[in-house]
């Protein structure tokens, strides 16, 4: 299918139409000079007809006058007749004396005339039989004389012709000069839109096959201009989002592979030497069942994120006491932490009202920020788990006095694949895959940091359940 240029639409559509109105309005415009040309000249003999018609009558109230030769000396000493022709005609209908002294066929048509006798004025507009253009008017005389029935004036449009043809000439220069005023800033407006498309085009093609390298050249300030800037910053994001997803694929890879290298070097171990040392058993199935929890949370996280990413994660709500899923979780973490030598402090409230949500996905928000405020944390530091009500809201905060978080990573480390600290193991979606989940719940989490080496509190928010206690 051959390609549609904007280019090309534009001076078939815009241009069409705007050539087709210039030329009704020249025609306009000719039409309105030819007529004003046309009524001045007629206007002109009309009155000069009536001046000769007005001499005449005079002379026929004159009873010592003799009409004829008085109309033939008015036709001699007629002072316009190099431009105008003045005739006589008689009461057959035929001219007997004219001005120029030659007298025209027989067979000449006279409109003018037969108007003339009809109506008592008449007017005509067309070639003699030499081709030439005139202009002729007539007026009955018939009641001065018997023997002259009108007279007439005929006068050359050859001249008016070439004045309106001069006009007509200058309307078409104006016209043609407009049009190409308006192809060439046309020409230009539709280039300075087509070429910035044509490069989004090629860059776009690119960013497709994943090369985020280039970016467009922007130096408008237009809609384009807010355009290029868009895609630019598109580029950037994608570009980012790339980075980010090919270092998930790293860390998830070096996530799973430590696990499964502990576990297959301790089964290796027990398939070996395990049975005769129960303390070496003791030990490795200690090691393979603690692998292994670690390796159903981290593909449970991918699977919770691979089912947000595609819309299906779902919620199993119902009313929820907040208290015994944290409680919950506390435990989970307690002896973990007292091996790691760090202190959990958890402030437990007596009660608190219900929350309407999924029990077990909100117990797994807990398990992932204790979860990582231990993993964030050193031996001799503290987590400090809190919970009460504030304004029909049930928070829960965990601070701890780990290794903290950089001022510029903290707008990103509720962002996918995002991870802020490379020394620690994790892949990257927990705290999203938690944040999605609060979300859903019509809550909040919000993650505070006074920067590196002081620590990170997580604070949850969520909305209780009214008239529930």
């Amino acid at each position: 299918m051959a390609k549609k240029s904007i280019t090309k639409r534009w001076i078939f559509n815009n241009l069409g139409v705007i050539v087709l109105a210039l030329l009704v309005i020249e025609m306009v415009v000719i039409y309105a000079i030819q007529s004003y040309f046309y009524n001045s000249a007629k206007q002109y003999l009309v009155s000069k007809l009536n001046a000769v018609t007005s001499v005449l009558s005079i002379h026929s109230q004159d009873s010592s006058a003799n009409f004829s030769a008085e109309m033939r000396n008015m036709l001699e000493t007629f002072n316009e007749k190099d431009k105008i022709e003045l005739m006589a005609v008689n009461a057959k209908g035929r001219v007997v004396l004219t001005s120029s002294g030659f007298s025209p066929d027989a067979d000449t048509v006279m409109p003018d005339y037969e108007e003339a006798m009809e109506n008592g004025e008449g007017s005509y507009t067309g070639r003699i039989a030499g081709g030439e253009k005139i202009l002729a008017v007539s007026a009955p005389i018939s009641s001065f004389n018997s023997e002259y029935s009108a007279v007439r004036m005929v006068t050359s449009l050859t001249e008016i012709d070439n004045t309106i043809k001069g006009y007509i000439l200058l309307v078409t220069v104006i016209c043609t000069v407009i049009i190409l005023i308006i192809v060439i800033t046309g020409l230009y407006f539709a280039g300075s839109i087509v070429r910035p498309i044509r490069q989004i085009s090629g860059i776009t093609s690119k960013f497709a096959k994943g090369d985020f390298s280039v970016r467009i050249d922007n130096n408008s300030d237009d809609e384009i201009g807010e355009l290029c800037t868009s895609i630019n910053h598109m580029a950037d994001e994608l570009s980012s989002a790339e980075a980010m997803k090919n270092e998930f694929i790293s860390s998830v890879s070096h996530e799973l592979r430590t696990p499964l290298t502990a576990i297959k070097g301790w089964a290796e171990t027990l398939m070996v030497d395990g049975g005769e040392d129960p303390e070496t058993m003791k030990k490795g199935v200690g090691v393979i069942v603690a692998e292994t929890e670690r390796l159903s949370q981290m593909v449970e996280e991918l699977l919770d994120f691979s089912r947000m990413q595609n819309g299906h994660f779902t919620l199993m709500n119902a009313n929820m006491d907040i208290l015994a899923e944290l409680g919950d979780a506390v435990l989970i973490y307690r002896d973990k932490a007292r091996r790691e030598q760090i202190q959990i402090i958890y402030d437990e409230p007596e009660m608190l009202p219900f929350v309407y949500g999924d029990k077990n996905r909100i117990r797994q928000v807990f398990i992932n920020i204790i979860d990582n405020a231990v993993k964030y944390s050193s031996p001799g530091d503290t987590v400090t788990i809190k919970a009460r009500e504030k304004d029909g809201r049930v928070i829960v905060s965990v601070a701890d006095t780990g290794c903290g978080i950089k001022e510029s990573d903290l707008a990103k480390v509720k962002t996918k694949f995002y991870k802020a600290n490379h020394t620690r193991r994790g892949s990257g979606i927990g705290l999203a895959v938690a944040d999605e989940i609060i979300a859903m719940h019509g809550g909040t989490m919000d993650i505070a940091s006074e920067g590196e080496g002081k620590g990170t509190t997580v604070t949850i928010a969520l909305p209780a359940k009214a008239g529930n206690n």
